[in-house]
């Protein structure tokens, strides 16, 4: 019989490793619970979602089927949660403080103001929250221009740079419904911020930042019982003028001295949150006119988006990692021992609100005969979903490839052949055959 791993909040990632890494298929009973954020209509489920009771639900099913692992990738409030239950049941896991400290971006500032002097911009919060958003200049404790995000949030929410006062208020006032949506997203972090009342800022509020600028990345890796450990370096690649991600691509194509700069200040971020078990992302930026590395946020968890990058170039699933961490066991790497030589994620998305639909099946079943190894998920929205993502984010990610390739000019014809065959556009699409003749 095999032991039982409690997997919380799956998404669509999760999914895929599930039933793609052979060493988690097979040595465990996955248990899953939760709800995916995405996926309608179960994300209906946060308007009454209790995260306190949930916890304790949790909790006792752990102690029930005898559980020995708690594992989430998910970012709003999973792994949290994960972290609460492992650490009730007394099973691995990362300090729930350190997680809450790192997730609250206001305090995970301060700390790291403190413990990193230099690698934040200046920084503060509004005295406003979601249910009261005009603001004075007299409140700002950044000038303008600045970033504003929400101190809890995910998938870049409501964050934005703003140029003015009459913009700030603008980006911040809200429909009823809008507002209620909000802060029902927060509302399951702030119910678990009571475990700790020295966090005294409210989930609701919002963080405004000084400008930062440079080479984005992504560093990726783990801790076990404090001993930190590296999977990688990610490059962030933008839209050009947008803050809005156009792809993420691995290997880095930075020097290794500013690969290994970039991933010590990661690890002494982590440790300045107190985080010491369980995989981590720490998004950072490198300016190459004068080599200054600035962090722009730590994740307590693994970026479940790069776990097939990862696999198709290193030859190992990060996931096994995730999950021999959450069942107390020593994780193995390897680097470079895959079939591919570089490997992006690339996201689909619109700055207009442009109607999407999902492709036809022709345009799947070419995906699935010409790149195999390809990872398509969809995130097709319409009506007010579709307008709240474009008002919350100031575009419409409709969805995500992940592809391989020999290098990295092979992996950019690929995604160029994959553009010109699998339509998310209303109208009919063309499909190539391919090169030998075969489906």
């Amino acid at each position: 019989m095999k032991p039982a791993l409690l997997w919380l909040f799956p998404e669509g990632w999760d999914e895929i490793a599930m039933r793609d890494a052979a060493p988690l298929r097979d040595r465990y009973d996955v248990v899953t619970e939760g709800f995916d954020l995405f996926r309608f209509p179960e994300n209906a489920a946060i308007l009454w979602f209790d995260a306190r009771r949930f916890v304790d639900r949790m909790a006792r099913l752990v102690r029930k089927r005898g559980i020995v692992g708690v594992v989430s990738t998910h970012e709003q409030y999973g792994a949290l949660i994960a972290a609460l239950v492992a650490r009730r049941a007394g099973l691995p896991g990362a300090d729930p403080r350190a997680v809450a400290l790192a997730q609250h971006k206001y305090y995970a500032r301060r700390r790291l103001d403190e413990a990193c002097p230099g690698v934040s911009p200046r920084f503060g919060v509004l005295p406003q929250t979601f249910a009261d958003t005009r603001v004075r200049d007299v409140d700002m404790p950044v000038p303008f221009p600045c970033f504003v995000k929400p101190v809890k949030a995910a998938y870049s929410v409501l964050a934005r740079r703003v140029d003015s006062l009459d913009e700030l208020n603008r980006h911040l006032t809200f429909r009823r419904w809008e507002r209620h949506i909000i802060c029902r997203l927060v509302r399951p972090f702030g119910d678990l911020m009571r475990e700790w009342p020295e966090f005294e800022v409210p989930a609701e509020a919002m963080l405004v930042e000084g400008l930062l600028d440079g080479v984005q990345v992504n560093v990726d890796g783990w801790f076990e019982r404090g001993a930190p450990n590296l999977f990688g370096v990610v490059d962030s690649v933008m839209h050009p003028g947008t803050t809005a991600f156009l792809r993420f691509e691995y290997p880095s194509r930075l020097p290794d001295d500013v690969q290994a700069r970039l991933s010590q200040a990661a690890i002494d971020a982590m440790r300045a949150v107190g985080y010491d078990h369980g995989a981590f992302n720490v998004e950072l930026f490198w300016r190459p006119s004068d080599g200054a590395v600035r962090v722009i946020e730590i994740n307590p968890r693994f970026a479940a988006q790069f776990g097939d990058l990862y696999e198709k170039v290193d030859g190992a699933n990060p996931y096994d990692v995730v999950v021999a961490l959450a069942a107390g066991e020593s994780p193995t790497w390897r680097r470079r021992a895959g079939s591919h030589g570089a490997a992006a994620s690339f996201v689909f998305r619109e700055f207009d609100g442009a109607v999407k639909i999902a492709p036809e099946r022709a345009g799947i079943e070419w995906l699935k005969a010409k790149h195999p190894d390809a990872h398509l998920q969809t995130f097709i929205k319409h009506g007010q979903s579709r307008w709240r993502e474009m008002r919350w984010l100031g575009s419409y990610r409709y969805a995500i490839v992940n592809l391989g390739g020999a290098d990295r000019g092979d992996l950019m014809n690929r995604y160029d052949e994959v553009c010109r065959n699998v339509s998310f556009d209303p109208r009919p699409q063309r499909i190539e055959a391919p090169v030998d003749g075969k489906r």
